[in-house]
């Protein structure tokens, strides 16, 4: 199963959040790449963020994003 382009784009949009802050959000300002913007829409729709443009991790999110964190540093160490 390979991942699509999409996916990607919102799986590199949940990296941009610190989880070990949740009063840290993220903006994605109108004229960043479509691909970041459109991911962030997808990932609001999903319940992952509090807003369309970025903002907080939801409860979902966050536990989304902290897996996700650790994947990356399992396979991006050594």
């Amino acid at each position: 199963m390979a991942l699509s382009a999409d996916l990607i784009a919102e799986l590199n949009t949940l990296l941009l959040y610190n989880v070990t802050n949740p009063q840290e959000g993220i903006k994605v300002h109108k004229d960043a790449d479509v691909s970041r913007i459109e991911a962030a829409r997808r990932l609001h729709q999903k319940g992952l963020i509090t807003h369309a443009d970025g903002g907080y991790l939801t409860d979902l999110g966050r536990e989304a994003a902290e897996h996700l964190h650790m994947a990356h540093t399992i396979l991006t160490t050594g």
